[in-house]
């Protein structure tokens, strides 16, 4: 089956980018939780964060500025090296 993922920062010219291997567990691994700054975000966070923590997950909370842009290229290298996965909240 073949799926097609789509990048809504609306690139001219997107980079071609290889999915990373799914991971086997969480249990030790390092899950980020992006709030994007909408309203209620927060709260689905807040509930996600206590079900990955019960399956193991260490997990780190890191907050956009504004939702009305893409994260700053020093918050998505942070999230990049402290983390195996990130999780992007969307809600409002």
């Amino acid at each position: 089956m073949t799926r097609l993922v789509l990048d809504p920062t609306g690139e001219r010219n997107p980079a071609k980018r290889e999915r990373l291997p799914r991971l086997d567990s969480l249990e030790g691994r390092t899950v980020g939780l992006l709030d994007i700054s909408k309203p209620r975000g927060d709260l689905f966070l807040d509930v996600l964060e206590a079900r990955l923590r019960d399956r193991g997950a260490d997990v780190k909370r890191y907050k956009k500025p504004t939702f009305t842009k893409p994260a700053p290229p020093d918050l998505r290298q942070e999230i990049a090296v402290q983390c195996d996965a990130v999780v992007e909240a969307l809600a409002d």
